[in-house]
């Protein structure tokens, strides 16, 4: 067997994530955050448990997670979903502007760096649903508040990603690449435009296929299929995989027979990829960089914090919500993990000159996932949400 130490660490990550998952339920923990401490800790610079080699093929499993990312979050486009949540589309946009432009700002001053700070603002967008979700489940709340973030959590990482890929593209302009400001530009509008088209045109016969193959492994390999081939076509014709795979989901989404079939589908074999994702992407980690990033590092959790607060507020009431909502909805979307990280990955693929981004996003993850989940749970208890019997989407608060 020539690939013994690669079964080997495969079926070990698996196993590692298992028992994050495990220990994080009892803790109250993120896996993520276990699992990225757990690959750091394993990695060249600490213990040096794993071969340095484990990271070779890093890229590739970056790409296949985030293409399935990316699908998935397509499905959270769906015009018919989005039409019941007026205030919840204002709200997700005023926030995911709003921390953008607050982190913008703040990290150029103390950068200097436009390109970085474009990048942080993009990634800084990013949420991490399925904590604020635990968060209202256990806590059993249930009233206007709640029913708001449930809905606004659930789209807004699809905004963070559309507003990556663009930010992106300005970046690597004021980088100072060579390249003149026109072909830049040029370049960056045929990638963006490029990937939704690539998404669109392979997401139609997709949406056609969807409800009409008998159920099982038919349908398993037709969703993994089309997601992969859209991301293998995305790097072929040089334009965003990420955005393709989120192209590809939205026409699924609206287009689709029985649509939601394929997205259950690649949430069942996402999770072994999402292990190996978060494990390498600690393992990757360096640890020179991060006591340099003392200011920078503080600078951008209070200003994400900030930005999340004031963006929630004007999306309240520019949505005409109640002033619980305005005031509260921003500081219940602290929670940061994995689009976070994988916006970063892909950035720092792009932008190789940027070594203080992955680490200071990878830290910066950590203490929201620390601290955001007893902040959503204050935030419910406060307005008088929490521990509340019944559907969180029923109509009496």
């Amino acid at each position: 067997m020539n690939h013994i130490h690669d079964l080997l660490l495969i079926g070990g990550i698996m196993l590692l994530a298992l028992g994050a998952h495990t220990i994080g339920q009892r803790l109250h923990v993120p896996r993520v955050t276990l699992l990225i401490l757990i690959g750091a800790v394993a990695g060249p610079q600490m213990l040096d448990l794993v071969p340095a080699k484990a990271s070779n093929n890093f890229t590739l499993v970056t790409e296949l997670t985030l293409a399935m990312v990316g699908f998935l979050l397509g499905e959270r486009m769906a015009f018919r979903d989005l039409r019941q949540g007026r205030a919840a589309i204002i709200i997700s946009l005023s926030v995911t502007v709003g921390t953008a432009l607050v982190i913008l700002l703040a990290t150029w001053l103390v950068t200097g760096n436009l390109a970085a700070a474009l990048l942080l603002a993009a990634i800084a967008t990013a949420t991490d649903p399925a904590a604020t979700l635990d968060v209202i489940k256990e806590s059993g709340a249930r009233g206007p508040l709640t029913r708001t973030l449930a809905q606004v959590v659930a789209i807004d990482d699809a905004w963070g990603a559309i507003l990556f890929s663009v930010l992106l593209v300005f970046a690597e302009l004021f980088s100072g690449n060579g390249h003149s400001i026109g072909a830049t530009l040029g370049h960056g509008a045929l990638e963006v435009v490029g990937a939704l088209m690539l998404g669109t045109v392979l997401g139609l016969p997709m949406a056609w296929l969807t409800g009409r193959i008998r159920p099982g492994e038919p349908m398993l390999l037709e969703s993994a299929g089309f997601v992969f081939f859209a991301a293998g076509m995305a790097g072929l014709l040089n334009v965003s995989y990420l955005l393709t795979s989120m192209a590809l989901g939205v026409t699924v989404a609206n287009m689709g027979r029985h649509h939601v079939r394929p997205f259950r589908s690649i949430e069942g074999i996402s999770e072994p990829f999402l292990a190996m994702f978060f494990f390498l992407a600690g393992f990757s980690l360096d640890w020179s960089v991060l006591p340099t990033l003392g200011m920078l590092g503080a600078t951008y959790v209070l200003a994400r914090i900030g930005g999340r607060i004031a963006g929630g507020y004007v999306g309240g009431v520019l949505a005409g919500s109640s002033p619980d909502i305005r005031r509260r909805n921003g500081a219940c979307m602290l929670p940061q993990a994995g689009v976070a990280m994988g916006l970063a990955l892909v950035a720092t693929d792009r932008m190789p000159e940027l070594t203080f981004l992955l680490p200071l996003v990878i830290g910066s993850t950590v203490i929201f996932e620390v601290i955001g989940p007893p902040v959503t749970l204050y935030h419910l208890g406060k307005a008088g949400e929490a521990g509340k019997a019944g559907s969180m989407f029923d109509d009496d608060a």
